[in-house]
C-alpha cells in the first residue's frame, strides 16, 4: 500500500523503517496535512497523521475524492479528526491507544522537579560562572498534595511516582477505582475540591468538548496561591490567557507545559530564524517560573518503537482486508 506520512519528523524515520520492513511504500512528508497540502498524497491509498494535522470534514472529503481509504494516526489522541465525517465517508481510522505511559508520566515529573528546584535557571547561571544560590530555593515534595486530573494509564503512573516522593494524592476522573485508592492511599474527589486542596495539579485527560478549557479563570481562582500547574496532555484543556493573568498575579506560582492550545505550526518546527508571531506564547516565555517543552513528553525510544509498530500493524490489517482492533471509525 502507498501511504503518505504527513507531519513526518526525522526522529521517526528509523522506527518507521524498522517496523515497516518495506511492506508499504511510505511517502515521508515533513509538513502538516491541511487543505493546501492535500495534493502531496496523490496516488496514496492510505495516509498517516500526527497530532497537529487537519482531519476536519472538508479535508476528509477531499481525501476521499482523491482515493484515500485509510487513516493511520501516530498518536493516541484523535481530537483533530472528525470521526463522524470519516464514518460517513467510509474512511477507516485507527490510532495508537497505548505506546508508553511511562514516557509521558516521567516527563511530567521532570517538569515538576525542574520547576521546583529551578534547574534551568541554575544551569544558565553556572554557564555564566555565577555560582550564587540566591533565588533558587525550592520546596520539599514530601508531604505536598498532588492533584491528578485523569486517572488513565498515564495518570496512574504519575500517581505511583509521586507516592514514592511521599506526596498526598488526590484524583479526579469520571470513574473511580477502589483498589487504586487503597493501594496508593489515593482519594478520588470532585474537581473543585481537588483544585482547592492541591499544591501541584497535573493534567492527564483527553481533549473532548466537555474538557475543553477545564482549567480556566473560575477554576484557577479556587486554587491555592502559588500552585504548580502541569499540562502534558492537550493544550486545549487550559485557557492560556487566564493562566497568564494568574501568573501575573502570583496565583499560579509554577507552570510546566508540554502542550499548547495554539501549537499547530509552531511546535515540532525550527523557528529560530523567525520573528515569533504568537503573542500569547511570547508572553509565557517572559516568566521565569514557566517551563515549556515542545510536545516532547512522548519522545522516548520505547514510545517511538511502539507508535511505529502499531501504525504499521493498522496498515497491515487494512491491506489484508482485516479490521484493526484499534479502529475508531
Amino acid at each position: 500500500m502507498k501511504v503518505a506520512v504527513y507531519s513526518f519528523n526525522n526522529f521517526e524515520k528509523r522506527y518507521l523503517e524498522e517496523a515497516n520492513k518495506s511492506k508499504h511504500v511510505l511517502q515521508l512528508i515533513p509538513v502538516n496535512l491541511r487543505k493546501d497540502t492535500l495534493g502531496m498524497c496523490a496516488g496514496a491509498e492510505g495516509i498517516s497523521l500526527f497530532v497537529n494535522d487537519d482531519a476536519s470534514a472538508p479535508v476528509l472529503e477531499a481525501l476521499k475524492a482523491a482515493g484515500v481509504k485509510f487513516i493511520a494516526l501516530r498518536s493516541a489522541g484523535y481530537n483533530h479528526v472528525d470521526l463522524a465525517a470519516a464514518k460517513k465517508l467510509g474512511l477507516k481510522v485507527a490510532h495508537v491507544p497505548e505506546y508508553s505511559p511511562y514516557a509521558v508520566a516521567e516527563h511530567t515529573i521532570a517538569l515538576i522537579l525542574a520547576l521546583n528546584r529551578k534547574l534551568i535557571r541554575a544551569h544558565n547561571r553556572i554557564m555564566d560562572l555565577n555560582f550564587s544560590l540566591d533565588g533558587l530555593t525550592g520546596f520539599d515534595l514530601y508531604g505536598k498534595t498532588v492533584g491528578i486530573i485523569g486517572m488513565g494509564k498515564i495518570g496512574r503512573v504519575v500517581a505511583r511516582i509521586m507516592k514514592g516522593f511521599g506526596c498526598k494524592l488526590l484524583a479526579f476522573d469520571i470513574a473511580t477505582d477502589k483498589q487504586l485508592s487503597e493501594t496508593l492511599d489515593l482519594e478520588f474527589t470532585d474537581l473543585d475540591s481537588l483544585c482547592r486542596r492541591s499544591d501541584i495539579i497535573t493534567l492527564h485527560t483527553p481533549l473532548v468538548e466537555s474538557t475543553r478549557y477545564l482549567i480556566r479563570k473560575e477554576r484557577i481562582e479556587k486554587m491555592k496561591d502559588g500552585v504548580m500547574l502541569i499540562n502534558t496532555s492537550r493544550g486545549g484543556l487550559v485557557n492560556t490567557r487566564d493562566v497568564i493573568d494568574a501568573l501575573k498575579k502570583g496565583k499560579i506560582g509554577y507552570l510546566g507545559l508540554d502542550v499548547y492550545e495554539e501549537e499547530k505550526g509552531l511546535f515540532f518546527e525550527d523557528h529560530s530564524e523567525d520573528i515569533l508571531q504568537d503573542d500569547t506564547i511570547a508572553r509565557l516565555l517572559t516568566f521565569k517560573n514557566v517551563l515549556i517543552t515542545s510536545h516532547q513528553a512522548f519522545l522516548t525510544h520505547e514510545a517511538l518503537q511502539k507508535i511505529s509498530e502499531t501504525t504499521i500493524h493498522n496498515l497491515d490489517c487494512w491491506q489484508n482486508g482485516i479490521k484493526s482492533e484499534f479502529e475508531l471509525a
